[in-house]
């Protein structure tokens, strides 16, 4: 009977594994290496300096947000400590890679990582000026003890029909997670303004240009590890992601060509990274390749994905109770976070 007992504790260890937990125990920190690749949209992260060549009026001292050195200093510890929680829980050194949409410059970047939350990581930045209407681009930062960049580069979206459609570049970038080859594409899609159906065309253009740079990856390497990140401004129900990215939710069904979206599961289920006239949705994903799904984590594969909404990062109270803690509030300054929660996955390797 006691060795019965213990064969279906065994049995109930692993099922418990294999089902997701939320963070590692004393034996499995010792039995795996977890590595933590993440996604954010700092929501307008602006410097208060004018740059002629940006569409940064909003965000200067005698714009209409009156941003001045006081709120940009108190916007970057927010962002800070923000991004210093996530994957807390799993590893003490945080997320190792971060994707970000929505700030200025190069400048807020380095400013970032060198704010006392985050100073001790010694995080790197990679980033690249994009031709965005509103003045915002996409970057990454790394942290050099988990990941060494061996390339970087930057993708223009083009609509051939329509020559004056700009958007935010979609960046690419490679190197050795802690010595294994694998490669993010860091993208924020086209929005919504004007209505979904008539701003649709500029978020198949991105779809299909992301698709463009994994094929291009894949055919270099067919088991190249991928991890696609952004604000898709898309649901991972529409047909951007589902037809023309062809990121499915059914890990374990997934047919030849498409890609696994983690978050596919985490929207049905009523989460929420975004929230749009009260429905959470999940806009900001993350979408992987078949090489880092589950087969025995003899080298960095999927275990789980997460939205980090912690109740700190959460309104709390009033109409938008439950809401992210945004910066801005209908034109009020609210002193918050963003109005994106972040979202990130988990990676395990056998020790």
């Amino acid at each position: 009977m006691l060795h019965m007992n213990k064969h279906f504790a065994s049995i109930l260890a692993l099922l418990a594994f294999l089902l997701g937990f939320t963070s590692l125990n004393a034996q499995e920190k010792q039995a795996y290496k977890v590595g933590l690749v993440g996604f954010y949209n700092l929501e307008n992260l602006f410097d208060t300096i004018n740059d002629p060549n940006k569409n940064d009026e909003e965000f200067l001292p005698q714009g209409v947000n009156q941003w001045n050195t006081e709120k940009y200093l108190a916007k970057l510890h927010n962002m800070a400590y923000a991004i210093s929680t996530i994957g807390a829980d799993w590893s003490p050194d945080g997320v190792a890679v971060l994707g970000m949409a929505e700030m200025e410059n190069r400048t807020v970047l380095e400013d970032l990582v060198a704010q006392p939350e985050l100073k001790d990581r010694n995080y790197q930045v990679v980033h690249y000026d994009s031709p965005d209407r509103r003045g915002v681009d996409v970057g990454l930062i790394y942290n050099p003890k988990y990941f060494k960049l061996t390339n970087s580069k930057t993708y223009h979206t083009i609509i051939p029909e329509d020559p004056d459609f700009i958007t935010r570049d979609q960046l690419v970038v490679s190197g050795l997670f802690d010595g294994e080859m694998m490669h993010f594409i860091v993208m924020h899609w086209p929005s919504r303004a004007g209505g979904e159906k008539r701003s649709m065309p500029g978020r198949i253009a991105a779809a299909n240009l992301c698709r463009h740079i994994a094929d291009s990856i894949m055919r270099e390497d067919q088991n190249a590890k991928i991890i696609m990140m952004g604000d898709f401004n898309d649901y991972p129900t529409n047909k951007t992601v589902t037809e023309y990215l062809r990121a499915s939710g059914d890990m374990k069904d997934l047919r030849d060509g498409e890609f696994f979206n983690p978050m596919y599961e985490l929207h049905k289920k009523g989460y929420g990274t975004n929230f749009y006239r009260d429905a959470p949705g999940v806009l900001d994903q993350m979408i992987l390749t078949p090489a880092l799904l589950p087969n025995g984590y003899d080298s960095y594969q999927f275990k789980n994905a997460k939205v980090h909404n912690k109740e700190f990062l959460k309104q709390h109270g009033g109409k938008y109770n439950g809401y992210p803690f945004r910066t801005f509030g209908s034109g009020v300054w609210m002193g918050g976070y963003s109005d994106h929660f972040p979202v990130y996955v988990i990676l395990l390797k056998k020790a």
